[in-house]
């Protein structure tokens, strides 16, 4: 399996970052890819990359909640940084509303940036949606050609926006912890999508799957995935694994 999403680099994870990673490993995780948040982050996402080389690997990107009024010159800083090192992906970018929309226009401008960025080099985008299906989809269709590919990650969305992002061609959905709360539609949702528009991923620290909900979530984890979308599509779950696994590894390039 490949954790397509995951902020191992965090601080929820500094006690046992090394241990957690080995879990990972004997779960049969065979990477673990991690989107940025911020500049405070980039470091700590580096070092680690830099500590499991062919195992981790770093997105560039600014996510939504941290653009602020400020945003341009966050943008400067953060594009020479393409240049001087290999990313998998432009990641996390998008637009969340969830939380405030006092900057809906500047994470608008941002997420609209980061996608050029990634059409300039050939890379996939990592987009963050909470609450902004409709302004997502505004941006994404203003830049969408052949070049823009990527995944819609944590996918939550309903069957007609989980078909409007098939349509594209070019993008995946992106299906963790979610996919196993009780509350949630998506596995209904789901079953309107192909197997093989899926890509796993956890949103470490966050998100857990049921049992381990409310819990601290690590990529060891992404097997409780795996086994729920085994019984929404009716398959073995190694095929869910070699599916997914394969098509992140297109998606990726890894």
């Amino acid at each position: 399996m490949i954790d397509t999403h995951s902020h191992i680099y965090l601080s929820e994870f500094d006690e046992d970052r090394d241990e957690m990673i080995q879990r990972a490993r004997l779960a049969g995780l065979e990477s673990i890819l991690m989107p940025n948040v911020d500049e405070t982050t980039i470091e700590s996402m580096h070092q680690l990359e830099d500590a499991y080389p062919d195992y981790c690997y770093s997105m560039m990107g600014i996510h939504p909640t941290s653009i602020k009024s400020d945003y341009i010159q966050a943008l400067k800083n953060i594009e020479p940084l393409l240049d001087q090192r290999k990313y998998i992906a432009i990641g996390e970018i998008g637009i969340d509303l969830y939380w405030d929309k006092t900057y809906k226009h500047e994470q608008m401008c941002a997420f609209e940036e980061q996608i050029i960025w990634a059409k300039k080099r050939a890379l996939p985008v990592v987009i963050h949606c909470r609450d902004a299906f409709s302004e997502v989809f505004e941006v994404v269709e203003k830049q969408l050609d052949d070049s823009l590919f990527g995944v819609f990650h944590s996918f939550s969305g309903d069957e007609k926006q989980a078909s409007r992002v098939v349509e594209y061609g070019t993008f995946k959905l992106g299906i963790n912890g979610v996919v196993t709360f009780k509350n949630t539609n998506l596995r209904d949702v789901l079953k309107t999508v192909p197997l093989n528009k899926l890509i796993l991923e956890t949103d470490a620290p966050y998100l857990a799957p049921v049992p381990k909900r409310g819990k601290r979530n690590e990529p060891a984890y992404i097997e409780k995935v795996a086994e729920t979308l085994s019984q929404v599509y009716n398959q073995d779950i190694k095929e869910i694994k070699l599916q997914t696994s394969a098509s992140a590894r297109e998606l990726f390039a890894i």
